[in-house]
């Protein structure tokens, strides 16, 4: 639970929000006959990737909302220098600790998050402190990860 001032009061509150994952195609050019369009491979890796988010329960995450009605689009990766193209879809979610969400949105897919509730929150130093710890954790994991898949570990 988050720390809210509403009015003189202080009270404990959960934190909704919306969050945009972007999933890419795992699409690759394979031979002649290979008639699926990168499209295609976007949307199931999409719906692959949302399936497990919406039954492998998440520590902390409580999903409200799943919506996958955004765009399809392509555009040039940079560091491959091809095409590539993305199926978003947006979460509306509710959790009681900023640590969950940190861990929740520590991945490569994160495009975007717009605070539903509270408007305003109260954090001490030390609730700061974790959570600027947590951040430091969770991209570590994902340097590692990364470390690992270019080095073919």
């Amino acid at each position: 639970m988050v720390r809210v001032k509403a009015g003189e009061e202080v009270i404990q509150n959960d934190l909704r929000l919306k969050v945009r994952f972007d999933y890419k195609s795992n699409y690759r050019k394979r031979g002649l006959f290979n008639n699926k369009n990168p499209e295609k491979y976007a949307i199931e890796n999409r719906d692959q990737q949302v399936a497990l988010l919406r039954n492998v329960p998440v520590q902390g995450i409580r999903i409200e909302d799943i919506n996958m009605d955004g765009e399809i689009y392509t555009t040039l990766d940079l560091t491959t220098n091809e095409e590539m193209t993305y199926a978003p879809v947006d979460f509306t979610i509710s959790s009681d600790s900023i640590e969950d969400i940190l861990r929740f949105i520590m991945r490569e897919e994160f495009r975007c998050i717009q605070v539903i509730e509270p408007e305003q929150m109260i954090l001490s130093r030390q609730e700061l402190e974790r959570i600027l710890f947590k951040m430091n954790e969770e991209m570590k994991l994902n340097f590692l990860a990364l470390w690992r898949k270019m080095n073919g570990k």
